[in-house]
């Protein structure tokens, strides 16, 4: 990826590393803020990203890729650690929580107010800082003109790291694993001075064990409901530009807003995983940076960018690619829709026989096929969030095919391109009363690997409602939908579809609570495409420029970081081991002399035969120094289960040098909630 670094910019600028922002209620939040140094003469507007993930060592580094290009054309890009994080004030006691809306809504009046500010500001962020942009711009602060939400959702349930389909996602723990860790950093004392201690401790002890919290609500209850735009689409009033990837586990919500916001709303998608599109892989990478300045331009500053008068969604159309845990390009091309839901795109449905049969094709119905997936099927699956930095991704499906119920067309007459979200209707029966399906749509090459395209999962006990799941009765037919994730994919001439379907898909889902035989039944069962006609105005569609980015931040790496992944299987016991161990290595940041190493471990056993020996072991170690100061600390959490409850335990020490300042057990049981 060949970014180009911009020294000079229309505006000089200048940083401010030390800034309190004063909330009604006496608490101070830790802000960074970048903006033209005459800005109080010739007030601009701002644009604020406001994450738990310390600017000054967390974010810093991507943060001055960013926030600096935007200052240097006429804004003032505006930095705040959340209550409770980085060298704010405060404890943090949860994600989303009403008191980061509230205290989001005093930031913009604050930062409206200043003699700096033009009185307008835009809210940008991936992940947390995506979603609490639209949470915040559905509280409708009157600063707020405009959001730029990347990798984010809408729905904090449906389409979030805790659960797909209702099944329990095992990106959940690693998330629940690191933002445990993330809460036991401290302040730094250059900028809190002596009360850094008494601020760390506070933290240590009231901010918690959040994973406990989560996995005691299994399903779409108040607790998801809270933070999930999609609970009233109205509320947000401001305009919206969605932006996903590929790659990325959030996307769908791209397709959602686009088609419920009532407020004017963009929606760009390329082959990205979870991060920025000005330098995120797999490419192409693009001139994101470009791009949001036209965005906020428009509705800032009022300038005719023409941005608005370009098609509402565009999106990177993948072409056929081998099954690889890494890319760092994906092959396709730009297209783009009018208008979303678009009324162009067609359907095409094959019946799921002995093979996927085009629709109109005649074949043998009724037949009823059984599958009793091994617990490993899924090990090929690569992240449900890739990041891709690593080796994180989907890899061949070829040995999952002994696993699974597999249904293959022919070879296809003709290029196929599909642009939304695949859809599997089934006819299924299960032998008990809780059982899982997953279904992975792949490309079979010409060479004979199979490249998965997307998937999808289906508590079956969730198949009516994720607020109100039922049991299912032994033997029953139901009629059931897994809707897979979006997907824009050119199936080539020669290649053929596969969907495979299994009762597991470990280690991106936790397992039911007992082996279940689910049987489906063939001739009624279907899959369902969104066919994407040609459209001849593609050709013409302005490129994006190339990456673009302010210059880097000063930091030496000591030590430098790695990855190791690996799939292991006992002959003796038959246990499967996926292990992760990663390290971001030893760096200093000059301008601060802050030397920081994080690392951290994921280890996730079980037996092919027995859903209750599954085990996810997750930890890490953080370490800061400067000087005689240094602080670190170990935490750890290990998930397990039985077929009524999971147990969770837990533990976080921290040090200051070599004394332990901190320690503190958890040892919960949960029943399961037909999860």
């Amino acid at each position: 990826m060949n970014m180009r670094i911009v020294e000079q910019f229309p505006r000089e600028i200048q940083m401010f590393d030390d800034v309190a922002i004063p909330l009604s209620d006496g608490t101070k939040l830790a802000a960074r803020i970048w903006r033209p140094v005459d800005a109080e003469a010739d007030p601009v507007p701002a644009i604020l990203e406001y994450l738990p993930y310390r600017r000054r060592d967390g974010t810093a580094e991507r943060d001055f890729t960013t926030h600096p290009y935007f200052a240097g054309h006429g804004y003032a890009a505006v930095r705040v650690d959340i209550r409770g994080t980085g060298d704010s004030d405060g404890v943090i006691l949860g994600e989303y929580l009403k008191q980061e809306q509230d205290d989001g809504l005093e930031i913009i009046a604050w930062i409206a107010a200043q003699p700096w500010c033009s009185g307008k500001v835009g809210m940008i962020g991936i992940s947390w800082g995506g979603f609490n942009g639209l949470q915040i711009a559905a509280r409708r602060p009157p600063a707020l003109k405009a959001v730029v939400s990347i990798a984010s959702t809408d729905d904090r349930y449906a389409d979030d790291i805790h659960a797909m389909g209702g099944c329990l996602l095992i990106d959940k723990l690693g998330w629940g694993s690191t933002i445990f860790s993330i809460n036991s950093a401290p302040p730094d004392p250059a900028i809190v001075g002596e009360r850094w201690r008494e601020m760390w401790l506070e933290r240590l002890d009231k901010d918690g064990l959040w994973l406990a919290e989560w996995m005691r609500h299994q399903r779409r209850d108040a607790l998801y409901k809270h933070g999930s735009v999609a609970e009233d689409w109205d509320a947000i009033q401001c305009p919206v530009y969605a932006v996903g990837g590929w790659t990325d586990g959030y996307t769908n919500a791209v397709f959602r807003l686009l088609a419920n916001l009532k407020s004017p709303s963009k929606g760009l998608v390329g082959p990205w995983a979870h991060k920025y599109p000005h330098f995120a892989m797999p490419g192409p990478a693009i001139g994101f940076l470009q791009e949001c300045l036209r965005w906020w331009d428009h509705w800032l500053k009022g300038r005719d960018t023409g941005i608005m008068e370009e098609p509402k969604l565009r999106v990177w159309l993948e072409d056929p690619a081998p099954p690889l845990s890494h890319h760092d390009y994906k092959a396709g091309r730009w297209v783009a829709e009018e208008s979303w839901p678009s009324p162009r795109l067609g359907v095409g449905r094959w019946r799921l026989e002995r093979g996927l049969l085009a629709e109109g094709a005649s074949g043998k119905a009724g037949e009823g096929l059984p599958i009793a997936s091994p617990q490993t099927v899924g090990l090929t699956a690569g992240s449900w969030c890739p990041y891709g930095v690593g080796h994180d991704q989907a890899i061949d499906q070829r040995p999952e095919a002994g696993g699974s119920l597999v249904f293959d067309s022919a070879p296809l007459a003709a290029d196929i391109e599909v642009l939304g979200a695949p859809v599997v209707e089934l006819d299924v029966s299960a032998d008990r009363p809780n059982a899982l399906l997953a279904c992975t749509l792949s490309e079979i090459l010409p060479d004979g690997a199979v490249s998965r395209v997307t998937y999808g999962l289906l508590n079956l006990t969730h198949r009516e409602s994720h607020e109100h799941p039922v049991p299912l009765e032994p033997g029953k037919r139901y009629r059931v939908r897994v809707q897979m994730n979006h997907c824009g994919h050119r199936f080539a001439a020669g290649t053929r579809l596969r969907l495979a379907i299994s009762s597991a898909y470990w280690p991106v889902a936790w397992p039911s609570p007992e082996p279940a035989t689910v049987t489906v039944l063939m001739g009624s069962s279907s899959l369902t495409l969104p066919l994407r006609p040609a459209r001849a105005e593609d050709g013409a569609l302005a490129p994006f420029g190339e990456p673009e980015a302010s210059p880097k931040l000063r930091k030496t790496q000591i030590e430098p970081g790695w990855e190791n992944r690996t799939v292991t299987q006992n002959r003796n016991t038959g246990e499967v081991v996926w292990d992760l161990s990663d390290s971001d290595g030893t760096n200093r940041i000059e301008d601060i002399d802050l030397t920081f190493a994080i690392r951290r471990g994921r280890r996730l056993s079980i037996h092919p035969d027995d859903p209750t020996t599954a085990k996810a072991e997750l930890s890490w170690h953080r370490a800061y120094s400067r000087g005689d100061w240094q602080v670190s600390s170990a935490c750890k959490i290990v998930v397990t289960c039985s077929a009524e409850a999971f147990r969770l335990t837990a533990e976080m020490d921290a040090f200051e040098g070599e004394q332990r300042v901190f320690s503190r057990n958890w040892d919960e049981t949960i029943p399961r909630d037909l999860a």
